[in-house]
């Protein structure tokens, strides 16, 4: 009976930390470049809209002109936003699926 109990353990041992320790690789890997791309794209929003506010200052004036700064800037996130998102990888980590393994299909 311990050497069932032993086995058992080594098997899910073997089947959840190593998938789980290639998932943390990849998911430390996302949110690196989720925080770089973020950050970069702040600080070049924040660029933006500082050098249309003062050198096209006189362009700008007016009660609600003054907000077309605001809206370049907001328009570049939501592209990068947009940008982002349809590069986001719907396929999963794993490439043991069900659906792979049919007869005549190629893997991936």
């Amino acid at each position: 009976m311990a050497e069932t109990i032993e086995l058992v353990k080594d098997y899910v041992r073997q089947e959840t930390l190593g998938p789980l320790r290639g998932a943390g690789r990849w998911i430390g890997f996302g949110l690196l470049g989720a925080v770089l791309i973020g950050l970069g794209t702040a600080f070049l929003a924040l660029g933006s809209l500082r050098m249309v506010q003062t050198e096209w200052a006189d362009v700008f004036s007016g009660r609600w002109m003054s907000l077309v700064p605001y809206l370049i800037a907001f328009v570049f996130c939501l592209l990068v936003v947009a940008v982002a998102l349809s590069r986001v990888n719907t396929r999963p980590l794993s490439t043991d699926r069900a659906d792979d393994r049919r007869p005549g299909k190629e893997p991936r």
